[in-house]
């Protein structure tokens, strides 16, 4: 029997740390959903990245940050081998460990696909399906 996985979501605080966040970003987004480099850069400085590891190794990436409605969480990506493995949900579960007491309001914008994921965690479709970045996606808020 293999031993199971090592998923290990850390908060990211150093600049070399970052390169790897945005590395696994540049990779899922960029190169294999072919998202427009400009939009995937942004809101970084007021964001708080997390960098997921498996086995030691880079896995994915996610981070959360503080808008006008309330508290978003944004830009979870699994690279391909690592996909299907709980990865993402225990990036999902770090992001909304790591939100201050007062977070009332929990949202993100979710890829069709992985609207089964955040629902999960409590989050519920809400409003109408909309494209962001060339992709289906619908906004969700944590119940």
């Amino acid at each position: 029997m293999p031993k199971p996985l090592e998923i290990k979501v850390s908060k990211v605080n150093n600049p070399q740390t970052l390169e790897t966040v945005f590395a696994i970003r540049r990779e899922v987004f960029v190169v294999e959903q072919h998202c427009p480099p400009e939009l995937e850069w942004e809101h970084e400085e007021e964001s708080h990245h997390f960098l997921a590891t498996v086995d030691g190794e880079p896995a994915g990436a996610c981070r959360w940050r503080k808008t006008e409605q309330g508290y978003k969480l944004e830009r979870f990506a699994v690279l391909k081998q690592y996909r299907g493995q709980g990865v993402a949900h225990v990036m999902v579960t770090t992001a909304l460990n790591d939100l201050p007491a007062d977070a009332d309001y929990i949202y993100l914008n979710a890829q069709i696909d992985a609207m089964p994921l955040y629902a999960k965690s409590g989050f519920e479709k809400t409003g109408p399906q909309f494209e962001e970045a060339g992709i289906q996606h619908f906004k969700m808020v944590k119940k």
